[in-house]
């Protein structure tokens, strides 16, 4: 009896090990998939699929005007915050300097300049928006002694589940890969699933879910590699974590260990 109950107690502890580490390939990024599910790929080179940033409600842009005439200068100087010493003083504490000087957008995408009214910018690429701006700066300028400059406000996004530094986040670039949010959120732990990350985007006619592989290099060459603003990462936890084992070899063991000397010792004082 007791024998039979040894053999039966050794072969759950066996498929417990297997099933409750964490392998390696659950954890390494960008590794050569053989079922990959992104078609962009090149032995050579993994070519940037990047599509261009269309302005959102709620955006925060940065807006800087320079004309040949000292009065308008003081006017439009209004509209870059005459951010100097302050965007330094900001930038050394670690502050959003866009969110304190920039214009953000209200819910119809529309801002507002001093002397050139409201522009509609929902949509529009920078670009775009540049070229709108200095329609309306020509009508002050003529012979085109101005000079216009408009970017997004830092790429912002959020990073929720299993990261080590989970949050909203600023990233004061204009544009950002996958793995540097990853980084700015310390990374994924290590009970993460890379395999399916999800990507919520926003889009100017609504959202949309993505489901991510880091463990897939081709990922290099999809659209999904560098981030938007707006956008929020999901990482689930991998089965591992409802066993309640450990995620390591050692931790694993030291489990097992302690589950099977305490139930000898139930079967021995049983017997």
């Amino acid at each position: 009896m007791f024998m039979n109950s040894m053999r039966i107690l050794q072969f759950f502890v066996i498929i417990f090990m297997f099933s409750s580490c964490v392998s390696n390939k659950k954890l390494v990024y960008m590794q050569e998939l053989e079922n990959s599910t992104v078609n962009v790929y090149s032995s050579e080179k993994y070519a940037y699929n990047e599509q261009k940033y269309r302005f959102q409600s709620y955006d925060i842009v940065e807006i800087n005007i320079k004309t040949t005439s000292p009065e308008l200068n003081e006017i439009f100087s209004i509209i870059s915050g005459e951010a100097g010493s302050t965007s330094m003083n900001m930038s050394q504490n670690g502050g959003d300097v866009f969110f304190m000087n920039g214009y953000t957008l209200n819910e119809e995408g529309i801002v507002e300049l001093p002397l050139l009214g409201e522009m509609k910018l929902l949509g529009l690429t920078t670009e775009e928006a540049k070229t709108l701006i200095e329609k309306k700066v020509q009508v002050y300028v003529p012979d085109d002694g101005f000079f216009v400059r408009i970017r997004l406000g830092g790429i912002r996004f959020s990073a929720l589940g299993e990261f080590n530094a989970p949050g909203k986040q600023t990233i004061l670039q204009s544009r950002v890969t996958i793995f540097e949010a990853l980084a700015a959120a310390g990374d994924l732990t290590t009970i993460a699933k890379r395999d399916e990350i999800i990507l919520l985007r926003q889009y100017p006619d609504g959202s949309q879910i993505h489901k991510i592989n880091l463990n897939d290099r081709n990922l290099l060459g999809s659209e999904f590699y560098f981030l938007k603003t707006n956008d929020v990462l999901y990482a689930e936890p991998l089965k591992v974590r409802e066993l309640g084992a450990g995620t390591n070899f050692i931790q694993t063991l030291a489990l097992i260990t302690s589950t099977v000397s305490t139930i000898a010792l139930i079967l021995t004082i049983v017997r």
